[in-house]
């Protein structure tokens, strides 16, 4: 039997982030995860990726796994351009207009897990457990974590950062909120006719909305294209060739014609949201307690700032001899990001119900909506400055 003070169920984005943060505390952290936490990346980039903005790359650098991320499966993206595809609505953003070097970085969600795994791996308050949890027996004072192969770990704390699906949140008995979005999400990577000039794009359509998201090489994009399950449908049963035809379509041939550089993939959209994220000895982080419809790309670094504040709060109570796994204690932590999954949920929501559909009235609303985004320095700013993380 071992212990420590703090096990995070799950080596993705979120759990590593978490760990990182704790590197300059007092307490022993334990990653469960059954899959190896690095894996040797491809030739060429995988379709899943993910938008960091400039708040959370700021964290990444002070806690020293920017240096690890290897460079090839990142770019910078300095502007984005959003628009709605059958209205006059058109906005443009720039890192310029808030003084800044980018808006964010495009990076491969594997590459920036082998960087935080090689960083969260060279900590001496950090070991990892490569095993699946069979079940979790809560005390009032520890946790027992049983492992499938027969041994077992105890901690004090239970974080679960093990994705949406959650075995933590299950096995605590935390209730879900959940919605279907009623869009499924296609992903691939494409390689297009004229270079994407580090632009990030985002077309709004009556079926849903289409994320181009450049990558290093200057004409490959990744796609997030969300559809209603009837058009998504249609576009997963066409060809290779058809597919980009209709892509091209989409996006108003912006960067010209494409082809796919991966298979397409596709999964369903759902909203949940955790109703609890704490108890005595438990506490949730990222996509175990909320997902979000990715229009925005909002998720990762949602997760990720709750890792941040999650081990703020604990090195604070660490260094103030109280206890880290009482609930009482938790509840900054829960209030405040609880608070501000909500805020991102609704706005996602408003998104979504604003740009779905062709109603006439709804596209005049959107078209004078974004024009005049795009005319109002102060209202343009702020956006820029929330989607920096800022």
């Amino acid at each position: 039997m071992q212990h420590v003070d703090i096990g995070i169920v799950g080596g993705g984005i979120v759990g590593l982030t978490l760990a990182a943060a704790l590197k300059e505390s007092s307490l022993s952290v334990a990653i469960i995860d059954k899959h190896p936490l690095s894996t040797a990346l491809g030739e060429k980039p995988t379709a899943r990726v993910s938008a960091i903005n400039q708040a959370n790359i700021a964290a990444l650098q002070t806690l020293d796994a920017w240096t690890h991320l290897q460079k090839d499966r990142a770019n910078s993206y300095v502007a984005m351009h959003v628009w709605d595809k059958d209205s006059f609505g058109d906005i443009h953003f720039s890192c310029e207009e808030m003084g800044s070097d980018a808006l964010g970085v495009i990076v491969e969600n594997q590459a920036l897990i082998n960087a935080l795994a090689q960083s969260v791996e060279s900590q001496s308050n950090v070991q990892v457990f490569e095993s699946g949890i069979e079940r979790v027996l809560s005390g009032p004072n520890q946790n027992m974590v049983m492992f499938d192969n027969n041994d077992a770990l105890s901690c004090r704390l239970l974080i679960g950062a093990d994705g949406a699906n959650s075995f933590v949140r299950q096995q605590a008995g935390f209730p879900i909120t959940f919605k279907d979005y009623e869009h499924t999400a296609i992903v691939a990577n494409i390689k297009t006719a004229l270079p994407h000039e580090n632009v990030a794009r985002q077309a709004f359509t009556p079926t849903g909305p289409l994320a181009l998201l450049p990558m290093a090489d200057p004409n490959v994009c990744s796609i997030v294209w969300s559809q209603t399950p009837d058009a998504a449908a249609k576009l997963a049963a066409m060809s290779d060739s058809d597919f980009c035809n209709a892509l091209t379509a989409a996006s108003n041939s912006i960067l010209g014609t494409a082809e796919l550089e991966t298979k397409r993939s596709a999964f369903p959209l759902t909203m949940r949201y955790a109703r609890e994220w704490a108890k005595d000895g438990i506490a949730l982080v990222g996509d175990a307690a909320h997902t979000i419809h990715p229009l925005a790309g909002q998720g990762a670094n949602l997760g990720m700032q709750d890792a941040l504040a999650l081990a703020e709060l604990l090195i604070q109570l660490s260094n103030e001899g109280s206890d880290i796994g009482l609930h009482k204690n938790l509840r900054p932590y829960e209030r405040s990001r609880k608070t501000e999954a909500m805020k991102m949920i609704a706005a996602m929501d408003g998104f979504k119900l604003l740009f779905d559909g062709d109603d006439p009235l709804k596209k005049l609303i959107r078209g004078v909506g974004l024009a005049a985004t795009d005319k109002v320095g102060a209202i343009k700013q702020a956006f820029v400055s929330h989607a920096m993380g800022l």
